[in-house]
């Protein structure tokens, strides 16, 4: 079984992340660069994730052998010098070879190659796939260019950050600059940006997503939500038709003035290729193609004004389509939820629907799901299932917010993720190490990356599910997840002691581990930074338990869902009957 299960993960974890992003992408519409530097970016972030209990298990293993072969028969010499007969010390290492088991010398290249293939994506290439998927340009030349210019400042700021920790450790009489040393720089300049996002993201999803999932079963609280984003989709969806209204309008304008034999006429082609069907037939019935253009009597519009109008034109359109998706998707949601209002007081215990879907239904499933099992699901077993759930959610965040806080604590171990694996490493119960391992860093993952998912910067970066994320969107998510995926994976390391750096042993450090180099050169980081800070997640837990900062956004003129706010209570009345008038 040796590599098997690498190998087993490696392709499972494919599908996984080609099913999300199959999800959130569009493969038929979006460029096929975009969706492979995605699908690479995200598939890579969630090997990691996958692949490390391996590693700490093939860690775990070879940590007893290499005791065992300690504790062997040896020669010993008596002070007279002459030879003593062996005495044979019986093994108290129990050391047999987990199903896991990863050959020696397999996984340090793997995680080298791993992990500054997704440096590479992340500070170099989707940044410059993100500036050439948003140019206007009309040539693969002029969108590169446009490309250079915007992450000129980019990578400058990159250069900029490398070149402080190098002086650093230049300065520094103690320290002798040499090629691993300065990888270590790079690795611990990379690894400080990320960790410093990690612990933001993780405060709030610690909170958030036992709270969702408790909210979740209180009856009507779906529905009041979904009441409220529909006003605010409406709102958004008016705002979307209006701009896309008035891009069209200028796209009429110029197409009215470039002729066929002008020599732009090539970019506004290019334009109202990107344009709703029924605006390019409108325009093509307003178009005269035989008439000459005058350039002495006309004032023409310049390339580089063209380009602009492109871009405008592919984000108005990207998002008038996604308004559009969203809304239907959430009037759906609305009569379901309200459907399940109404079956609640069900004498028969039959889930009726009042709008029957218009897809035909899995005969299968629905012999299955039929309407009493629906009922029961929906309106008895669901909101119990989500408060155990939420239960169960809220005990691991408890147990991270602690572990974060008193992981760098040795004698005694505090850390609870350290003594789970600790107990589970005297008895070397491998199964029970890397299930440990896979719940504890998978539910960090989640915290994460789903709040990844959930964040919206205004219309500048929203993952929006059924096809509907744009290209720049997607880059963003997987420089992201290329970000924060290594010091998620290092601070998990750390809480479990498996980072020699935090355990202060002696000890054989996980391949992983090893890749990073000795963060010693750089000791205000390892035995800072790394240290100190995760106790921010306290204080993150606490303004997010409070919402601290929906609050804020309130304030700020950014409507949020509160239930004790009389604005919220004003567009749920108004989503409310939104609804109403669908029907």
């Amino acid at each position: 079984m040796s590599g098997a299960a690498l190998g087993l993960e490696i392709v499972f974890v494919f599908f996984l992340a080609l099913f999300l992003l199959h999800r959130y992408g569009d493969f038929k519409k979006q460029h096929r660069l975009v969706i492979i530097g995605t699908l690479l970016a995200w598939y890579l972030c969630f090997l990691i994730v996958f692949i490390l209990p391996l590693d700490v298990s093939t860690t775990i293993y070879n940590r007893c052998k290499h005791a065992a072969a300690n504790s062997s028969p040896t020669e010993n010499s008596n002070i007279t010098g002459f030879h003593a007969t062996a005495t044979p010390v019986p093994s108290q290492h129990p050391c047999f070879k987990p199903w896991s088991y990863i050959p020696d010398g397999i996984m340090p290249i793997f995680w080298r190659v791993v992990y500054w293939t997704s440096q590479f994506l992340t500070w170099i290439l989707l940044p410059f796939m993100q500036s050439y998927a948003r140019s206007g340009g009309f040539s693969i030349t002029g969108k590169i260019k446009t490309a250079l210019i915007e992450n000129a400042i980019y990578y400058g700021t990159y250069l900029l950050i490398f070149g402080a920790f190098l002086i650093y450790v230049a300065v520094n009489p103690h320290l002798h600059l040499e090629w691993n040393q300065l990888q270590t720089i790079g690795i611990a300049a990379a690894n400080t940006w990320g960790l410093f996002l990690l612990v933001l993201l993780l405060g709030y999803g610690l909170v958030e997503i036992p709270r969702s999932y408790w909210n979740g079963a209180k009856r009507g609280y779906l529905l009041m939500k979904t009441y409220f984003k529909a006003a605010k989709l409406m709102t958004e969806k008016a705002d979307a038709e209006e701009t896309l209204e008035d891009v069209m309008e200028e796209v009429r304008k110029v197409n009215e003035s470039i002729k066929y034999n002008h020599p732009l006429r090539k970019c506004v082609d290019t334009i109202l290729k990107k344009c709703p069907t029924e605006y390019q037939e409108k325009m093509g019935r307003n178009m005269d193609d035989y008439e000459d253009f005058d350039e002495k009597h006309n004032t023409y519009p310049s390339e580089k004004s063209l380009v602009k109008l492109h871009k405008q034109v592919i984000y108005s359109v990207q998002r008038h389509r996604r308004t559009q998706v969203q809304w239907q998707i959430l009037l759906e949601q609305a009569f379901y939820l309200e459907d399940v209002a109404k079956n609640e007081t069900s004498a028969t215990r039959q889930f009726v629907h009042t709008f029957q879907s218009p897809e035909p239904e899995n005969k299968f499933l629905q012999y299955f799901y039929n309407p009493t099992v629906e009922w029961y699901w929906e309106c008895l077993l669901r909101p119990w299932f989500y408060r155990i759930l939420a239960v169960v959610l809220s005990i691991f965040s408890v147990i991270v917010v602690w572990s974060e806080c008193t992981f760098f604590s040795t004698t005694p171990v505090l850390s609870l993720f350290a003594v789970f694996i600790q107990l589970a490493e005297k008895t070397y119960n491998y199964i029970y190490i890397e299930i440990a391992c896979f719940l504890s860093i998978f539910f960090l993952s989640i915290c994460v990356y789903s709040t990844v998912f959930r964040i919206r910067v205004f219309n500048y970066y929203y993952l929006a599910s059924h096809h509907q994320t744009d290209a720049y969107s997607l880059l963003f998510s997987g420089m992201l997840f290329c970000r924060l995926t290594p010091p998620l994976c290092l601070n998990f390391l750390g809480l479990t002691h498996m980072d020699s750096s935090i355990s202060h042993q002696n000890t054989q450090p996980t391949a992983y581990t090893s890749i990073m180099g000795s963060m010693k050169v750089l000791s205000f980081i390892a035995d800072g930074f790394y240290i100190y800070y995760p106790m921010l997640v306290v204080i993150l837990c606490i303004a997010t338990y409070f919402s601290l900062g929906t609050r804020c956004l309130n304030l700020l003129g950014f409507q949020q869902f509160m239930g004790d706010n009389d604005m919220t209570s004003d567009l749920v009345d108004e989503g409310k009957e939104l609804i109403r008038r669908v029907i």
